[in-house]
C-alpha cells in the first residue's frame, strides 16, 4: 500500500490514541512491528496559538519510522494555517480527525461531528491538501449514529477533495467503543473509493487482523486499544501474516524489561513527576490478568519514583537482576 509516496509493506499500523500514543509508546510500537506510528491528535487552534503543550505532542524520533500527525478542528482556514506552521516538522503524513467521539470535541463541531456535514468536511480536506506538502489522510467512523451510516459518502468526499487514504473505524460515534465493529461498512467503503482504505475496530489478535483484511479487502489494519500493555501483539500479527503461525509469547523477563524501559522513556520524555504518574495506567495494562495484579493495582497508584516501579514489577513477576 502507498499513501502518496509513503509505502506500507504489510499493512500494520498503530492507531492514534489520545493520552496513550505519546513518543515512548510509539517507539515501542515501531520496535514491535508497526509500520506507521500515529501521534495523539492536536488542535489546529492550539497550534495557531503556539500552545506549548501541543508543541510537546509533536516531538518525534527517527526510530519511529513513518509517522502520521493527526490534526482536528472545524475551520478550514484555521486548519490550513496550522498546517503551514508545522509542516516543516519531521512527520510523513497529515491525518484529519473526523472520528473522535469525545463530547467536548463533538460539541464544538469537531471530530466525528464533521460526519454530519459532508460539505464542511470536504472544504477542510481541500484546504489541507492545498497547503500540505505531505499526503493528507482522513480518519472517520461508520457514521454519527445508526440512522446516519455515511462512511461511504464521507470517504468519497475525501477522495474527491484530494485525500490519499481513509481510515474507517467501523463504529458510530454513538457507540464510542462499545458493541461490535461492523466490518461490512469497511468493505463498502473499499468498494466505493479507489484510494487506500485502512480498517479499524476490534482488532485484538493476529487472526482478527487477517480476517479484517480478507473480509473487507482493506489495504491495511489499524490496531488501537488492544496494544495497551501489549506491544507484542504487533509481533504476533506480523508473524501470522508472514507464516500463518503465532510468534512466541514474551517471557517474564521480556515483559519486565519492556515495562521498565517504557517507564524510563516516559520519565526521560516528561520528567519523573509526570512520567511515573502516566506510567501508572500503562503498568495496570501490562499487568492485567497476572496473578496478584488485582491487589497490585493499589500499589501502582502510589508509585512516585522509578525505583518503586522497578521494585514492584520485579516482585510481581518474580524477576530479579
Amino acid at each position: 500500500m502507498k499513501i502518496g509516496s509513503v509505502k506500507i509493506e504489510k499493512g500494520i499500523i498503530a492507531a492514534p490514541m489520545a493520552g496513550v500514543s505519546d513518543l515512548p509508546f510509539r517507539l515501542l510500537c515501531a520496535r514491535h512491528g508497526s509500520e506507521m506510528q500515529c501521534m495523539e491528535m492536536i488542535s489546529a487552534k492550539a497550534v495557531t496559538y503556539h500552545n506549548k503543550n501541543t508543541a510537546s505532542l509533536m516531538i518525534t524520533h527517527p526510530d519511529e519510522g513513518t509517522v502520521s500527525l493527526q490534526i482536528f478542528g472545524n475551520e478550514p482556514e484555521t486548519m490550513a494555517e496550522a498546517v503551514r506552521m508545522i509542516q516543516d516538522n519531521p512527520y510523513d503524513i497529515l491525518d484529519v480527525n473526523m472520528g473522535c467521539p469525545v463530547p467536548k470535541v463533538v460539541n464544538n463541531g469537531e471530530g466525528s461531528a464533521l460526519m454530519k456535514d459532508p460539505v464542511l468536511a470536504g472544504h477542510i480536506i481541500e484546504a489541507l491538501v492545498r497547503v500540505s506538502v505531505k499526503p493528507v489522510t482522513v480518519k472517520i467512523r461508520s457514521g454519527f449514529d445508526p440512522g446516519h451510516i455515511n462512511a461511504c459518502e464521507i470517504a468519497h468526499v475525501a477522495e474527491e477533495a484530494g485525500a490519499s487514504a481513509v481510515t474507517v473505524h467501523a463504529r458510530t460515534r454513538e457507540q464510542y467503543y462499545s458493541g461490535k465493529a461492523d466490518r461490512k461498512v469497511i468493505a463498502e467503503v473499499k468498494n466505493h473509493v479507489k484510494i487506500p482504505v485502512i480498517g479499524n475496530g476490534d482488532i485484538d489478535s493476529a487472526e482478527s487482523a487477517v480476517e479484517m483484511m480478507k473480509e473487507t479487502g482493506c489495504d491495511a489494519v489499524m490496531i488501537g486499544r488492544a496494544l495497551q500493555g501489549n506491544p507484542w501483539l504487533l509481533d504476533d500479527i506480523r508473524t501470522y501474516m508472514e507464516t500463518g503461525k503465532h510468534a512466541d509469547a514474551p517471557s517474564k523477563e521480556e515483559i519486565v524489561d519492556t515495562i521498565l524501559e517504557h517507564g524510563r522513556m516516559l520519565m526521560e520524555y516528561k520528567g519523573e513527576y509526570i512520567g511515573i504518574r502516566e506510567m501508572r495506567k500503562h503498568t495496570a495494562w501490562y499487568t492485567a490478568g497476572v496473578h496478584g495484579s488485582a491487589s497490585f493495582r493499589g500499589r501502582i497508584n502510589e508509585m512516585e519514583t522509578y525505583g518503586e516501579l522497578e521494585s514492584a514489577i520485579r516482585e510481581l513477576f518474580g524477576v530479579f537482576p
